[in-house]
């Protein structure tokens, strides 16, 4: 049988008894990505150093972060780039896979850089090698299956003008 919950107006009990749960549920890992495009319409891939092949520019949450600040913080960090980021493209659920528990991935709209700024686009900490702006085609080339996928219902969500939400990059709706 499961224990009552305190009355809510005792706050202390209450906070404990929301505490105690919220230590069992489950957590989720986080990441958050962006399309970024030049003014030929090109796409951003950045090459990290730390694990093999490209991917788009972005990162994983720290805890408690919004995606969408994430998103925004990894730009600067890695890239020194500002953008107010136009929409959500994808969320995707990606099943546990290797060592990894689940997570769930989005990739936001970052809209067209102009000339300058794609121009002087550069890796600004250890964690890249590289930046480049390279086509669609290219991008897919590139990018390894799981985010390939992601990648390319981006894409699609671009061309929509809608989000699309994916369960291990295959679209549901």
């Amino acid at each position: 049988m499961r224990p009552t919950a305190p009355d809510p107006a005792d706050t202390d009990a209450w906070n404990a008894y929301l505490a105690e749960g919220n230590a069992k549920q489950a957590r989720k890992r986080v990441a958050a990505d962006v399309l970024l495009r030049d003014p030929c319409g090109r796409v951003l891939l950045v090459n990290p150093t730390y694990k093999p092949g490209w991917d788009l520019p972005g990162g994983m949450a720290e805890a408690n972060e919004p995606p969408e600040d994430t998103a925004r913080r990894e730009l600067m960090e890695e890239l020194g780039l500002r953008v107010t980021l136009l929409g959500l493209l994808v969320v995707d659920w990606v099943a546990p896979h290797g060592p990894w528990d689940d997570q769930l991935a989005f990739i936001f709209d970052g809209g067209t850089l102009d000339e300058g700024q794609a121009d002087r686009l550069r890796p600004r900490d250890d964690e890249l090698s590289e930046a480049a702006f390279v086509t669609a085609v290219e991008a897919a080339g590139r990018l390894r299956d799981r985010v390939r996928r992601r990648f390319e219902h981006a894409l699609q969500a671009l061309d929509a003008g809608r989000p699309l939400y994916l369960r291990d990059g295959a679209s549901l709706m």
